[in-house]
């Protein structure tokens, strides 16, 4: 899956308090290789995660191969707008 790096960070940044916590403990991972996966790049206390960015506009594309903690966000994301609608 191919995706900007704004839009990545747009989606980090939607998510509410907490999310990158649940996210981790739903995928069984550390939290910083979920923050690793939103453009961090600490090794400590994490993995890098597979994505490979490409130059361009829009910050560059980043070509996602594992796309989990992504659709993890973006149910978050969803229950957050249903919540309030």
């Amino acid at each position: 899956m191919n995706i900007t790096y704004n839009e990545l960070r747009r989606v980090k940044h939607s998510l509410p308090t907490g999310s990158i916590k649940r996210i981790a403990e739903k995928l069984n991972i550390e939290e910083q290789t979920v923050r690793n996966f939103f453009g961090a790049q600490k090794k400590i206390d994490g993995q890098l995660v597979g994505w490979h960015l490409e130059p361009g506009p829009e910050g560059g594309i980043f070509n996602v191969e594992d796309t989990a903690i992504l659709d993890e966000a973006l149910l978050i994301l969803e229950e957050t707008n249903t919540a309030t609608i």
